[in-house]
């Protein structure tokens, strides 16, 4: 599944390029919980159709009621809106919250733009799928928008004025092996939107490699890190238990700005892996906190396809800046356990142990 943001943009390029009427909707305020984060966007057509989304599906619903050709329950057609940008908040009430299906004391805040120029949109597809971070600038006053490229993420910046975001090309994952945990992890990101690429060179692990989506490389683990070009939107999972193919390659992605570096493995085998880098490559304890291991977090996992969900929880729960409980850390569980760090079992083989 490809990033959603592009999906949508897309979606909306197609529909304004065929002269169809639409709507986009971004999120641009919440208070309390809210189903969606601050910067989703949704686009909706004239005859219902849409792509993304703002909340669960009942703030979709309403929408769709007020801006399509045709009332819910009625035949009689509407003229769809035209002109400025307009803000709509939802939830301010019990009852609204409660009708809209938000959280309790959940509010948002939308703007929405009523047949957004499809040349803007089609510039800003063309720069997201070339890689770039672009910042899209409305305003609010005319409807009218420019591009301006990002060096970095940002928030969503709002005046009275203005609503600024930040769209960025998809996240990216690197995995080095192509083993069965290899492609229970790729499927996973693939459907959180991530872009996979998974490499090893090892003929007999790439001859059962069958996950649709996920782009295999045969090249060595550290040359692929080095075009992989790992930036701020990439981790880095080394997967093999094979020194010669994992630390290379972890050497290489801990030199990088990727968001999230880390290798399989127990306890045991990950000290011995910093011990290497230390002793025969020069690096030091300050360079190596960048590089997680045992990765995952502690679900008591021991099947490839748990010990997938494991991982992709911590790479997410990094991605979205969320600090992870002491309890859910894979050394400190198993240390309070007590759990041999040498255990021979499955864990030792798969497990983020």
């Amino acid at each position: 599944m490809e990033n959603i943001d592009l999906l949508v943009l897309r979606t909306l390029r197609d529909w304004r390029q065929a002269q169809r009427h639409a709507l986009l909707a971004t999120v641009t305020r919440t208070w309390g919980s809210s189903p969606r984060p601050v910067g989703s966007i949704m686009a909706l057509r004239d005859d219902g159709a849409m792509a993304g989304s703002v909340s669960g599906g009942c703030i979709e619903d309403d929408l769709i009621d007020r801006y399509t050709a045709i009332n819910r329950g009625a035949a009689a057609a509407v003229q769809f809106p035209s002109g400025a940008p307009q803000r709509m908040q939802y939830g301010i009430s019990a009852d609204d919250a409660h009708r809209f299906g938000l959280p309790c004391g959940g509010t948002l805040e939308l703007v929405l733009e009523f047949d957004p120029d499809p040349a803007p949109l089609a510039e800003l597809v063309t720069a997201l799928e070339s890689g770039r971070l672009m910042h899209r600038h409305l305003g609010l006053d005319d409807g009218r928008v420019w591009l301006q490229p990002a060096a970095v993420p940002s928030d969503v910046a709002l005046d009275a004025h203005t609503l600024v975001n930040t769209f960025g090309p998809e996240y990216r994952m690197l995995l080095i092996g192509a083993g069965q945990l290899a492609a229970y992890l790729a499927s996973m990101a693939l459907s959180c939107g991530f872009a996979v690429t998974v490499c090893d060179p090892r003929e007999e692990y790439r001859a059962g490699w069958s996950v649709p989506g996920a782009k295999l490389l045969t090249e060595m683990p550290d040359d692929v890190v080095t075009a992989f070009h790992p930036d701020r939107r990439s981790c880095v999972v080394a997967l093999t238990h094979d020194p010669k193919l994992d630390d290379l390659a972890l050497l290489e992605a801990i030199h990088t700005d990727a968001f999230y570096v880390g290798a399989i493995g127990s306890r045991r085998n990950n000290g011995q892996r910093k011990e290497r880098l230390i002793a025969h490559f020069e690096q030091t304890e300050v360079e190596l906190e960048r590089l997680r291991g045992p990765i995952g977090i502690y679900i008591g996992s021991k099947t490839p396809p748990e010990i997938a969900v494991s991982v992709m929880a911590e790479i997410l729960a990094v991605k979205n800046g969320v600090p992870l409980p002491r309890d859910l850390d894979v050394r400190q569980a198993k240390d309070q356990l007590g759990v041999n760090a040498n255990d021979p079992g499955v864990a030792t083989c798969f497990v983020a142990s």
